[in-house]
C-alpha cells in the first residue's frame, strides 16, 4: 500500500471539509455519509461501489474472485462512468466485493481514484472501511460507525426483503460475521477505527437520531 499522502496542500485547506466515514457492513455508515454530504453540499463517494464494480466485472467475465492478476486488471481498467448501481447491490455482490477487497493489488489500484475524489473542490464525504486510516488520513472529521452484528443483520434482512431478495436472518448474520472477520483480519488496510476517529454506535438509534448524532460530532470537530 502506498504511503498515506495529505489530501491536498493548498492555502485554502483550512476552508475544506473532508469527512471520512468508516465502519462494517450495515452499520448505517452509507446512510449517514449521504445525509452529511447533502447537508454540507459536498460530493459523496461510496467507495464500496468501486470494489463491487471489480467483483461485478470479474463475475460477468466468469473469472474466479481469487484470481489476483485478473482482479488487479479489473480494478485498474474499469471506467467510473460505467458504474451501474442497480447491478452492484445485493447479498451476492456484497460478499464478492469483500473477497476482492482483501487483494492488496486491488486496493493499490483503487487508492488513487479515492484520493483524487477527496482532494477535489471544497471537500467531500467518503464512506468505506479504510477512509480515515489510509485514503484520507488528514480528513477534517473521522467517524467510525458501528452496530451489533444482530442489529446489522436485521437491517440487511429488511433491506433485502424490500428488494424481493430471499434470505434468512440467520444466513445474513453468518454472512456479516464472515465479512467482519475477513475485513478486519486482512493484512492490507484492515477495517479499524483511526486513532482520531469518533466512534458512533447506531444499534439503538433511528435514522434521524443517528444523523443528528453524526452532525453534532462533525460540528464539534470543526469548532475544534
Amino acid at each position: 500500500m502506498p504511503a498515506a499522502q495529505p489530501i491536498a496542500s493548498s492555502a485554502k485547506q483550512a476552508d475544506r471539509l473532508v469527512i471520512a466515514v468508516d465502519g462494517p457492513a450495515a452499520s448505517g455508515k452509507g446512510t449517514l455519509a449521504r445525509r452529511l454530504a447533502a447537508h454540507y453540499g459536498l460530493p459523496y463517494l461510496d467507495t464500496g461501489l468501486l470494489y463491487r464494480m471489480v467483483a461485478r466485472t470479474m463475475l460477468d467475465a466468469g473469472e474466479p474472485l481469487d484470481d489476483v492478476q485478473a482482479a488487479a486488471a479489473s480494478a485498474a481498467g474499469f471506467d467510473d462512468a460505467a458504474i451501474d448501481e442497480s447491478r452492484l447491490r445485493g447479498r451476492e455482490i456484497g460478499e464478492a466485493a469483500s473477497v476482492v477487497a482483501a487483494i492488496p493489488a486491488v486496493r493499490r489500484a483503487l487508492i488513487d481514484r479515492q484520493r483524487r475524489f477527496a482532494a477535489a473542490g471544497e471537500g467531500a464525504v467518503l464512506d468505506g472501511r479504510d477512509i480515515g486510516t489510509v485514503i484520507c488520513p488528514d480528513a477534517t472529521v473521522k467517524l467510525f460507525v458501528t452496530a451489533t452484528p444482530e442489529v446489522r443483520a436485521a437491517r440487511r434482512h429488511k433491506e433485502l426483503a424490500g428488494r424481493g431478495e430471499a434470505a434468512t436472518l440467520d444466513g445474513i448474520l453468518a454472512d456479516i460475521r464472515r465479512r467482519d472477520a475477513r475485513d478486519s483480519g486482512r493484512g492490507d488496510a484492515p477495517l479499524k477505527a483511526a486513532e482520531d476517529a469518533v466512534q458512533l454506535d447506531t444499534s439503538a438509534l433511528g435514522v434521524e437520531e443517528a444523523f443528528q448524532a453524526a452532525l453534532a460530532i462533525v460540528e464539534d470537530r470543526r469548532r475544534g
